[in-house]
Formats: C-alpha cells, sequence, structure tokens
C-alpha cells in the first residue's frame, strides 16, 4: 500500500498483521479520490474523519492532498499499531487524533465535519449504524460529504441521508451520501 498523490506520493503505509482488517485496495482508493476531487475541488483545510480506519490509508491519502486535520478511530489492537506507525512515518500526528475504540464510543462534535469516510467490514451493517449515530450527533451537516464502502453486491440500508451516487470497483461499492436538502 502506498499514498496515491499529494505531499507524500509513493510513499508506503503498513498494513495490520493478520486478516482482522481489510485495506482498501489501491485501485478502489484511486477511484474514491477522482470522485471527491470532482465534488469537492481541493482537500485543501478540509476537516475529515476516516472511521474504521484500519492502516489509516484514507484519511493519510486525504492530508496527502491538504486536508487540515483528520480524526482516525479504530477499535483492532494491531490495526491501531499500523497506524499510529503510519502516522508517525509521515511525520502526520500535529494534523492526526486517534481514538481507539468503536465509532459508536464517539459524543458530540464542536462542529459538523467537511468529510467522513467509513470502510467497516464488509457484510457488517456497521456503516449504516455508525451514520445513524452521526448524524443524530450532529457529526454530519448540510456541507459534510460522506463516503461509504461495502461489499460489490451488498445493500447499505442508509436512514437519514440520500444516496447521491455509487460505483462499483472489483469487490467493493462506493457510496457517496449527502444530508437531504
Amino acid at each position: 500500500m502506498r499514498i496515491i498523490a499529494g505531499e507524500w506520493k509513493r510513499r508506503p503505509l503498513k498494513a495490520p498483521q493478520g486478516d482482522a482488517t481489510r485495506p482498501t485496495a489501491d485501485r478502489t482508493r484511486e477511484t474514491l479520490f477522482s470522485m471527491l476531487t470532482s465534488r469537492l475541488g481541493s482537500f485543501a483545510d478540509l476537516r475529515i474523519a476516516d472511521l474504521f480506519a484500519g492502516s489509516g490509508a484514507l484519511g493519510l491519502e486525504a492530508l496527502s492532498r491538504g486536508a487540515q486535520h483528520c480524526l482516525f478511530v479504530e477499535q483492532d489492537a494491531a490495526a491501531i499499531r499500523a497506524l499510529r506507525a503510519n502516522i508517525a512515518a509521515l511525520k502526520a500526528q500535529q494534523q492526526s487524533d486517534v481514538v481507539a475504540g468503536s465509532v459508536l464510543s464517539l459524543g458530540p462534535p464542536k462542529t459538523p465535519l467537511d468529510l467522513i469516510m467509513l470502510d467497516p467490514p464488509y457484510k457488517s451493517g456497521a456503516g449504516a449504524v455508525a451514520i445513524d449515530r452521526l448524524v443524530r450527533l450532529g457529526w454530519i451537516g448540510p456541507a459534510t460529504w460522506v463516503t461509504l464502502e461495502v461489499g460489490a453486491k451488498e445493500d447499505a440500508n442508509i436512514r437519514r441521508m440520500e444516496v447521491e451516487s455509487e460505483r462499483k470497483v472489483g469487490a467493493a461499492k462506493l457510496i457517496f451520501l449527502k444530508l437531504p436538502e
């Protein structure tokens, strides 16, 4: 795994040991960030979250492209070790906060974030549950983009948000969500 673009382009990332996490494939990440760039224009100064973070590849990619700050949330111990090693290797500590715990343990934020990326275990339904809670707590505002990666044949069953677009990439499906107008 490597950073695709930006300040840290081509820098390697460590993957967590074991099979408890499933890193997002490079091709899927490239598609995700291409789609995000067409919607956001720039990542400059964005406040983002990488939930079910694993190695942190999604959040670190966004930081490499100019995001201001990323909140990483992960509960698997091996993934947290890899995530912290990746943040340290890129010297991204000042731009990063790591919550070692469940996404569902997050309390209310000070303000909604600009971008929230979720990559939960496939076929778990955890993404839909997390998004519902994040909307209720105020993490997601009218300007917030939310991306959810699920299995290619999986239905996300998202309430409270509208699907802006979906794209299948290999074994994954990327879902882009916004609050209803």
